[in-house]
């Protein structure tokens, strides 16, 4: 295994491995200190990235950062690789890789026809070479579309998961939350609840409660409850209207395993939902969640740097063609993301990183309330991420989850980006709400009653 070098003036830098060099050339963050992996100052850290600027794309199907035989992701990834995609940059450093990005001569089309041929370690290391303006400028010449009753992820479109969650999943105030987000046009994405308990009999309940709304006021919508996915499937099996299944994964065989999940059990639920044919214009039935930090809080990281790990994900992620893929990008704590800066940052790389990979990327522009960020901090985010042709957001009312305990981003803000970018909602919800929302005041005054 070669040992990668760099001289910087009268110093010479060395990094005993690829997955050193990734690791001291991320920019700063919480979690990386956390684990023991980040660049012990900034001068390493520029001294790593210009190391990593002369690595050759080619050089990471050579050296896995997790052997092959000891990790299931790992071999998802390379076992799947299109050599033929790769090869119109195979001859590229990982900084040549960049400027070839950022040219004018690059676009979409040319992204989505390579993304096949990219394995997560290579866009994770092109992205710590960029700025953010660089994983804006890239990120928003991608547009992946996915479809089940809604398209989501078209030019010009912004979508958003309305997510009524409850303390105690109350019927009634669950409710009043999906009624409020659809008058101000949120759900298109999906309607998606967090349930207090991951109960097979309430997830069922809860799954008929959303279907009957969507079925009373014909909504084309998809809706999902954010059980293990097992419950799910115990779910499907006793008849329960389930559209999108939902999971949160990780880029690491250890840290699925700290979720209870392999891939051969991803592989059978995907299988189950389609079977159902329950989509109506699309068969894209995955929704999953991400976090960077998951591989470290679960002690699952095998010392690569916590973005490096994100990405891995999201080689696991493309392999099922979800729905939605939903970075919650600062949900796990400052311990990983300590403030609104990292925070920032990450949700910028997490979107480009997936959409290199040509998955249909939203993101929960979150904070915990012991993190040092605020809501001028999330309105940065949000804004920036529009810039940067985000498919969906989250749409909690008020902005603040109080089952879950956490700040998001409201109906509001929704509106906000498509006011200021003249978004729209996804054409199919788009025709409905034109119709339809008259009826929503009068619904809110019967519930009321």
């Amino acid at each position: 295994m070669p040992e990668y070098r760099i001289n910087v003036g009268c110093k010479v830098f060395r990094f005993q491995d690829l997955r050193t060099v990734l690791a001291k050339a991320s920019p700063r963050r919480s979690g990386d200190e956390l684990a023991g992996l980040a660049a012990a100052n900034s001068e390493e850290r520029v001294a790593a990235q210009m190391a990593l600027a002369a690595v050759p794309l080619a050089r990471f199907l050579e050296e896995p950062l997790i052997p092959y035989d000891s990790d299931e992701v790992t071999r998802l990834v390379f076992d799947n690789h299109d050599a033929v995609a790769f090869a119109p940059v195979s001859h590229l450093t990982v900084g040549e890789f960049r400027d070839w990005l950022l040219s004018h001569q690059v676009d979409g089309g040319m992204l989505a026809q390579l993304a096949p041929g990219l394995i997560p370690e290579q866009v994770a290391a092109v992205s710590k070479l960029m700025r953010e303006q660089d994983l804006i400028q890239v990120a928003r010449k991608i547009r992946v579309v996915t479809r089940f009753r809604t398209t989501v992820g078209l030019p010009g479109r912004l979508s958003t998961r309305l997510q009524p969650n409850h303390p105690s999943d109350d019927a009634r105030a669950i409710t009043a939350s999906i009624i409020d987000g659809l008058s101000m046009a949120s759900g298109d994405a999906v309607i998606g609840i967090n349930p207090v308990s991951d109960n097979p009999k309430q997830l069922t309940v809860l799954l008929h409660l959303l279907d009957s709304i969507r079925r009373r006021y014909d909504i084309p919508m998809q809706s999902c409850i954010l059980a293990h996915v097992t419950t799910q499937m115990e779910a499907m099996q006793t008849g329960a209207p389930v559209d999108l299944i939902f999971q949160s994964i990780g880029g690491t065989e250890a840290t699925n395993a700290s979720f209870g999940i392999t891939l051969a059990m991803l592989a059978e639920a995907n299988q189950m939902a389609h079977e159902l044919r329950r989509g109506t214009i699309g068969d894209n039935v995955f929704y999953f969640e991400t976090g960077q930090g998951s591989s470290l809080s679960a002690g699952a990281h095998h010392g690569v740097d916590q973005q490096t790990c994100e990405a891995r994900a999201y080689g696991v992620a493309r392999h099922f063609r979800p729905m939605l893929v939903n970075t919650v990008v600062g949900f796990i704590g400052p311990e990983y993301l300590y403030d609104g800066k990292q925070i920032r940052r990450a949700a910028l790389e997490d979107h480009f990183c997936g959409k290199m990979l040509g998955l249909p990327m939203g993101c929960d522009i979150c904070y915990t309330n012991h993190a040092e960020a605020d809501d001028d901090d999330m309105d940065a985010v949000l804004t920036m991420l529009g810039a940067a042709g985000v498919n969906y957001i989250m749409g909690v009312p008020g902005a603040d989850d109080i089952m879950l305990n956490y700040q998001s981003t409201s109906f509001h803000d929704a509106l906000f980006l498509r006011s200021v970018f003249g978004f729209r909602p996804a054409p199919e919800f788009e025709s409905w709400y034109e119709t339809r929302r008259p009826e929503l005041p009068e619904a809110m005054k019967m519930l009321a009653s």
